[in-house]
């Protein structure tokens, strides 16, 4: 059961969670009709992932054997046959697609947009660099639009594009790794390795974590924002944001274990308890 949960990649579903992003920020989370539904997107886009993961996971069998942490995933030690993964995630996949077309008819174009994009990543966008990145970032502004798709609630502008900057800020960080990785052992991951190096890396993590927090503040000093929440104290979060910045690039640069945000987000006290006081502060002034 470890190696299905791992091959369902379950600890990734902590991605999901940005469905529930435009209920917050609507100031509608606590209306329950609406938090079932986006709870019911969240289980399904789940169920969707893990199908996509294990269509990504068949696709990326040789380069994860040579990866010292990825060669112990399922599919690449042999501890789950190819023929058992691609059976399950074909019938996740169906699953998903006729729940998600039942839930909301919108939730079913997204997923599909989802399903292709990845199926074209894993087939060929994911060798070209810079490129590669940017698909993981439209993966999560997808999962915004899905949020917004079920609920009916107004996306703005500021969340599509402060979660595309994180995105992107996380996913090179993930790219570091690699980079790391082939530095010390010489092995290529994965094929877009040779449009990365560790000056473009650093270089770029620090210009998106500016532009982020830069954007952040913009957002929380907006007019719009404070006619719409009735404070102007949004702007004392920004010390969060920049405590959790902060904190990712000195795991990535001085501890240089960024390989799986999910992991630090699970692991990483310090980010947690950021985090969590992000939330807090911000769900307090709003909610007050």
């Amino acid at each position: 059961m470890k190696d299905y949960a791992r091959l369902l990649r379950v600890h990734q579903y902590l991605k999901n969670l940005f469905i529930f992003l435009p209920l917050f920020f609507s100031l509608r989370i606590g209306e329950a009709d609406l938090l079932a539904k986006a709870t019911l997107a969240f289980v399904i886009f789940s169920v969707v992932a893990s199908a996509v993961y294990i269509f990504n996971d068949y696709y990326d069998v040789a380069e994860d054997r040579t990866h010292p942490v990825k060669k112990e995933r399922p599919l690449a030690s042999g501890r789950v046959s190819a023929r058992v993964a691609l059976t399950l995630a074909a019938g996740l996949l169906m699953a998903g697609l006729a729940a998600s077309w039942l839930l909301s008819p919108d939730m079913f174009s997204l997923l599909v947009a989802y399903v292709i994009l990845n199926a074209t990543y894993s087939i060929g966008l994911k060798h070209f660099p810079i490129i590669d990145i940017f698909v993981i970032a439209a993966n999560f502004v997808l999962r915004i639009f899905v949020g917004g798709a079920v609920t009916h609630v107004e996306i703005t502008i500021w969340i599509i594009i402060m979660t595309f900057l994180l995105a992107l800020f996380l996913a090179l960080a993930k790219r570091r790794d690699d980079v790391i990785i082939f530095l010390e052992t010489d092995q290529k991951t994965r094929k877009s390795i040779d449009g990365y190096n560790l000056v473009f890396i650093d270089s770029a993590m620090m210009a998106m974590a500016a532009i982020t927090i830069v954007a952040y503040i913009m957002y929380t000093v907006s007019h719009d924002v404070i006619v719409k929440f009735g404070t102007d104290k949004l702007y004392l979060t920004t010390a969060f944001v920049i405590l959790g910045f902060l904190r990712y690039m000195q795991i990535t640069f001085v501890e240089e274990k960024s390989g799986s945000p999910t992991e630090i987000l699970l692991k990483d006290r310090f980010v947690q308890l950021t985090l969590l006081g992000w939330i807090g502060a911000f769900g307090i002034l709003i909610y007050r």
